[in-house]
């Protein structure tokens, strides 16, 4: 029973994680075994928060290494987060949470990024890092989208 608790859990996560559209992308070295090396621009929709759209760009490596997941991706990452409908939140959130996780090499490397609540500025923070299980990157990005104030911020 135990077993099938677990596996429900992780399919229920599998099916609702968030996962990036990508928008476009534009080559910046050429491999002539291989994809390029590029700079890719995704975009995904807040899971918690309807009406808020964040597009990332970042690197992703090419060669033979990238055209079978071997690689790891450059730590530098863009995040900008606007507005693209009417703003509401159905459910209570965090004040804090990651929002979204992607691996960036074979096993260690991941990209995330997270929501943070301004209760005082009425504002939706996200910000953008990689992190690697030993050491992480300073390297950052984040962006900010004020919500209304007629529109509420429910906070768990």
């Amino acid at each position: 029973m135990r077993h099938l608790a677990l596996s429900l859990t992780l399919l229920l996560f599998a099916t609702t994680a968030t996962h990036a559209e990508e928008i476009g992308s534009v080559d910046t070295v050429f491999k002539f075994i291989g994809p390029d090396h590029k700079i890719v621009v995704e975009a995904f929709d807040d899971p918690g928060v309807a009406g808020v759209t964040c597009f990332l760009s970042r690197a992703r490596t090419g060669g033979l290494k990238g055209a079978f997941g071997l690689a790891e991706d450059k730590s530098e990452a863009s995040i900008a987060c606007r507005q693209v409908g009417p703003i509401s939140i159905p459910r209570p959130i965090q004040p804090q949470e990651e929002i979204f996780s992607e691996r960036t090499s074979l096993i260690f490397k991941r990209l995330r990024i997270v929501r943070m609540v301004d209760p005082k500025r009425h504002t939706l923070v996200y910000l953008t890092y990689s992190d690697r299980v030993i050491e992480g990157s300073p390297q950052n990005s984040v962006t900010a989208v004020p919500v209304d104030r007629a529109t509420a911020i429910p906070v768990r």
